[in-house]
């Protein structure tokens, strides 16, 4: 009976991730086209801190009781599975079109962001206060950035082009909605299928490596796919580097000023490996200016092989 129980929670939790990020990506699409600012920069900020309050959650829970291993494994974990799941996954429904300033710009900052952890890491294997507060400032430099960028944007729109757009009433009404739903349908989620794979005997390193961090990345998986599904492919890959950005900067900038985070061998070697991905993504990106379905089916396999080594070691 408790399995039938988890296995309905989980089909609702489901239900609440899909239904929350179709009308998050409707509520955000809407406010990009209302202000005239590129969807790009929209998944950059708006949608990429909404669907990072998983990871933000996880982190400074952990954070609180003085427990970082945790934090440093759920966000470098999820942002490698952002990169080659989410987007892989994207490139399944169509291709990643990549702008030239993505390239350029906002792609190389999210590697640079995983370099500076890498270094504060493998240097003293710690991210005390101190470095905690670098991160911080970087992520308030990233968001300047990011509100130039929109000015600009909104600065050159033609004023003559016309958009279906929602009332503001009920853009703020849907991302706030569709915010909740993502949150609590992938808690659901999360949950139930815990109980159920430690009724299948499954370890609960095992779970936290695999279902946990697929959990925590939901919200970035469902509302890319539903971003690509709806043609909306620079908000669904804006979403998975700003996520990035946000896990490293924001995420492990505050746990690290909570309680000092200390690393062990295996975080450095996972980072290591987020690095290798993002630089090979980025050639994937840079060598067309897309990312088409050859090439995301094979970040769907080189993630499956990461798992299989992260499961057995």
């Amino acid at each position: 009976m408790t399995i039938i129980i988890q296995l309905v929670l989980l089909v609702i939790g489901f239900a609440a991730l899909v239904k929350g990020a179709d009308f998050f990506v409707e509520g955000s699409s809407s406010v990009a086209k209302q202000l005239r600012v590129p969807s790009m920069i929209i998944g950059l900020t708006i949608v990429a801190m909404g669907t990072s309050l998983p990871e933000c959650s996880v982190s400074i829970t952990a954070a609180l009781a003085h427990k970082n291993g945790l934090a440093i494994s759920n966000a470098v974990g999820s942002n490698t599975f952002n990169l080659m799941v989410v987007c892989g996954a994207c490139t399944l429904f169509c291709p990643l079109a990549v702008q030239k300033e993505t390239l350029k710009k906002e792609f190389p900052f999210s590697i640079a962001a995983a370099l500076l952890l890498l270094g504060f890491g493998f240097t003293g294997m710690l991210v005390g206060h101190m470095e905690g507060f670098v991160m911080l400032f970087l992520f308030a430099c990233f968001l300047i950035w990011m509100i130039q960028s929109a000015r600009k944007a909104r600065a050159t729109a033609s004023d003559e082009e016309e958009y279906e757009i929602l009332p503001i009433w009920k853009c703020f009404l849907f991302i706030v909605g569709g915010i909740i739903a993502i949150k609590f349908g992938g808690d659901m989620v999360v949950d139930s299928a815990s109980t159920i794979a430690k009724n299948f005997g499954m370890t609960d390193t095992l779970i936290g490596l695999t279902i946990v961090a697929f959990g925590t990345s939901l919200p970035e998986l469902v509302t890319s796919i539903v971003a690509a599904r709806k043609d909306e492919v620079d908000m669904a890959l804006g979403n998975v580097i700003g996520s990035n950005i946000f896990n490293i900067l924001l995420v492990l900038g505050v746990a690290a000023a909570i309680s000092p985070i200390t690393f062990s061998m295996q975080n450095i070697i996972d980072i290591i490996v987020l690095v290798i991905m993002s630089i090979l993504v980025l050639i994937f990106a840079a060598t067309k200016k897309t990312i088409n379905r050859t090439e995301g089916i094979i970040m769907l396999v080189l993630y499956a092989g990461y798992v299989v080594y992260i499961c057995n070691r």
